[in-house]
């Protein structure tokens, strides 16, 4: 990471290709972004190689092999600003937001209020595809307040440098994508494979599991009197808490999650 002048790094994953392997689709880079206020701190530690990442995988049921497939698809699929369904999607997260403000376009200065990088936020989705719009879609659809708490900071003694939150939450997508290894053919870590159980159970886990990560982010980012340069280290904390809570023998679903808790309907 470059030590010099203010410049921003997001999480950039490769998306394939509709007919690409899932096995080759794994790989990721890590670009710099292009606004200052954004900070060098904030980056997705999650590209890292961990020791677990082995060549060993678990073996799933079918049931568990076609939720999976299903989830793989929706990953796969890079946020397009030609498409009608991106373009209205993206209208219904400014709405779900800012639903007092009218949008004057689907680019424009507005969007910065929400922590995007400059005016067009379709940009800064090349890190996590179409899906990370749709996981911030049902973030703010069933858990209203907790995401209006976190897009206007409300709670909390805060830092005066604080975390852009729409650049915050794709760099969320991409890390619980890589922790969960879901680009595999089959999970290659215990935590993705129990991650199987529940996907099974909830088509939904997976957005479930991002605003229980988000809301554990905030959380920690508090508790650890946290300001932007100190994102990574909060991401870090963040990964290693949810791994946790997830290979607790007795959590039969991600409601019964410690961290659960911490949303707000």
């Amino acid at each position: 990471m470059d030590d010099g002048g203010g410049g921003s790094f997001v999480a950039v994953r490769k998306i394939p290709q509709p007919d690409t392997c899932h096995s080759n689709s794994n790989s990721a880079e890590v670009v710099a972004g292009s606004a200052a206020w954004l900070g060098k701190g904030l980056s997705c530690v999650c590209v890292q190689k961990r020791d677990s990442d082995a060549s060993s995988s678990f073996d799933l049921t079918f049931a568990q092999e076609e939720c999976l497939q299903r989830l793989q698809r929706r990953i796969d699929v890079p946020y397009d600003s030609s498409v009608t369904e991106h373009q209205d999607a993206l209208r219904a997260l400014w709405n779900a937001a800012f639903p007092e403000e009218e949008l004057r376009g689907l680019i424009s200065e507005q969007w910065k209020e929400m922590g995007w990088q400059g005016k067009d936020p379709s940009t800064d989705f090349r890190g996590g595809g179409f899906i990370s719009l749709e996981n911030f879609l049902f973030f703010a659809r069933n858990f209203p307040k907790s995401f209006q708490d976190l897009l206007w900071k409300r709670e909390g003694d805060r830092s005066v440098w604080e975390y852009p939150f729409a650049v915050a939450g794709v760099n969320i997508t991409f890390m619980l994508i890589q922790m969960l290894d879901l680009e595999a053919v089959k999970p290659r870590t215990l935590v993705g494979a129990t991650f199987m159980k529940f996907l099974e159970e909830n088509e939904s886990a997976f957005d479930l599991l991002y605003c229980i990560t988000f809301k554990l982010m905030d959380h920690l980012w508090l508790s650890m009197h946290a300001s932007y340069m100190d994102f990574n280290t909060v991401m870090k904390s963040t990964r290693r808490q949810l791994e946790k809570e997830l290979l607790v023998e007795d959590i039969t679903r991600l409601q019964d999650l410690p961290s659960y808790k911490l949303l707000s309907r």
